[in-house]
């Protein structure tokens, strides 16, 4: 496992060692002693999902607050994403960046998104899994969710017209939106 530290400081990519042969391949998903060595971050998490999306489907930008804050462990099954994590802590150098990786079935990588985070991704191709894990269970009491395309935030989808739900077109736009964090 090599870590992959990106501009936004919590945020970084893991890249994992595949094992291949004439066979197919193995690697070893997450360890949490490995996790724990290699970044510094105990952890421990509670619930696993997944999803499946068509190419062009936009999920997000989604966080939970107060007690029912995540963090994640994200990567792609099959397929490929867009996946976006920006920044919602108050006191960060970089409050409102975000953090943007490709991540595939292909290049195998690890996105590690810390608590105090707004999370999306949208799929590159059909049938795509995305699989997470998260370190608090689902509280729809406690999830809000951002306008994915705020101008102010200035992400770049690569997706001129996506798939989103009707939750994530009425998100909250970043400068009347006080963060939790």
């Amino acid at each position: 496992m090599q870590i992959e530290y990106t501009p936004i400081e919590g945020c970084f990519i893991i890249h994992d060692t595949f094992f291949g042969d004439s066979r197919g391949y193995f690697f070893e998903s997450f360890n949490r002693n490995t996790f724990l060595e290699k970044t510094g971050v105990a952890i421990d998490f509670v619930q696993d999902n997944q999803s499946q999306s068509g190419k062009g489907v936009l999920r997000g930008l989604h966080f939970q607050h107060g007690e029912f804050a995540q963090a994640k462990l994200v990567r792609v099954l099959s397929g490929t994403v867009l996946d976006v994590a920006v920044d919602l802590r108050k006191d960060s150098p970089t409050y409102g960046q975000h953090a943007i990786v490709e991540l595939s079935a292909e290049n195998g990588l690890q996105f590690y998104i810390p608590p105090g985070f707004a999370h999306g991704f949208v799929s590159l191709e059909e049938d795509t899994l995305f699989f997470y894990k998260c370190t608090n269970y689902y509280s729809p009491s406690h999830e809000e969710t951002l306008l994915w395309n705020d101008s102010i935030l200035g992400i770049d989808w690569k997706c001129v017209s996506p798939l989103v739900s009707a939750k994530d077109e009425i998100g909250k736009f970043f400068d009347t939106f006080v963060s939790p964090f």
